[in-house]
């Protein structure tokens, strides 16, 4: 998969144990959408770690499409980082060792997960409301491979019982090496806003690396949170979905103080035929077509005639005539000079910067 080459400066640097990080920018995992084209895609744009696709601990499912896909690593940028999830120690310890010998180089294990079919088999972010179970995973994971082991949580259970300090001061006794804390409880799901507030009492309780993670679209948002966390990096999920340059942005702006100008539409042209053909290739022309509408949508949801354009490609059903599609689209708009303006991602900055400052 090749891309628009680009170099920028690399803020916030980090080490995961022997890993040392570009930058302390991170990719959330993300189920259907932080696969490896995209997982590769970001870290070309300048991301220091991006997470894979959250992988269960049933071995039951290990020799599952889905399943083999999400552990694909061929080609990837090294740090390989692979998020499990499960509700067992044992099982969980043995999912280490199984992707550790697949080839991941870190193992993160979610508990910050609040989708329902997670939770409702006690994984994810529903462990949180049990202790003792999070200090017996964090102890058997830890315990199982040589690999650094890193943590996703929420900041509790529910807003009446925030236990994300106990959690975290759990996990560093447990010997992880990273946590990740997403500005919500499982409660909220991904309604309100996330408060960063916890973040920042976690990062004040513990010695080790803090990633701060939820509500951040800019590079401005991404200042923002750093500061008023001091937490030492961010983790980007939803707002890098059709705009995986906003590792680029971020890291320019927070090594300089200044934005960089806006992608051409003729860059995300390339970018996306590259990354359309990238998921052909790596799922199939029919699941890789599926894959691509959403993928589309979101590249294309904020350009003069992205709406009518993405509802085009629900349409198409062949691979090739997809790509022809994208190239016409982009082709049509490359040659007025427009730059993409982040109307969506910039949208209520006003509102982000009161609450900030609340």
């Amino acid at each position: 998969m090749r891309f628009p080459s680009h170099s920028d400066p690399s803020p916030l640097p980090m080490q995961i144990g022997a890993h040392i990080l570009r930058n302390a920018l991170f990719v959330a995992p993300m189920a259907g959408v932080t696969d490896r084209p995209f997982r590769q895609l970001c870290k070309h744009f300048g991301a220091g770690l991006a997470v894979s696709e959250m992988v269960s601990s049933k071995p039951e499912l290990r020799g599952t499409r889905k399943s083999r896909l999400r552990t694909d690593h061929a080609g990837e940028v090294d740090p390989i980082s692979v998020q499990i999830a499960g509700a067992d120690p044992a099982a969980m310890a043995d999912a280490a060792r199984y992707n550790v010998g697949l080839g991941a180089q870190i193992i993160d294990i979610n508990m910050g997960c609040p989708a329902k079919k997670v939770c409702n088999v006690a994984a994810g972010s529903a462990l949180l409301g049990n202790e003792a179970l999070v200090g017996a995973i964090l102890d058997a994971v830890v315990g199982a491979v040589d690999v650094p082991v890193t943590l996703k949580i929420r900041t509790g259970p529910d807003r009446a019982s925030r236990n994300a300090v106990r959690i975290a001061r759990t996990a560093e006794a447990a010997g992880i090496r990273l946590l990740t804390v997403h500005g919500r409880t499982r409660a909220c799901g991904f309604s309100g806003h996330a408060e960063y507030d916890t973040i920042a009492e976690v990062k004040a309780a513990v010695g080790i690396p803090v990633i701060a993670n939820g509500d951040i679209g800019t590079p401005e948002e991404a200042r923002a949170v750093l500061e008023r966390t001091g937490a030492d990096g961010v983790m980007i999920g939803r707002a890098a979905q059709g705009r995986p340059w906003i590792f680029r942005e971020i890291a320019h702006f927070l090594a300089t103080g200044t934005q960089p100008a806006a992608p051409k539409v003729a860059e995300i042209r390339e970018v996306l035929v590259a990354h359309v053909q990238a998921l052909h290739g790596f799922y199939g022309d029919e699941q890789g077509l599926r894959v691509s509408r959403k993928h589309i949508g979101w590249y294309v949801r904020d350009l003069r005639g992205g709406e009518a354009f993405r509802r085009e490609m629900n349409t198409i059903e062949d691979a090739g005539a997809q790509v022809a599609a994208v190239w016409a689209f982009f082709a049509r708009l490359a040659g007025t000079g427009e730059r993409l303006h982040y109307a969506a991602a910039t949208r209520g900055e006003t509102q982000f910067r009161e609450r900030l400052a609340a």
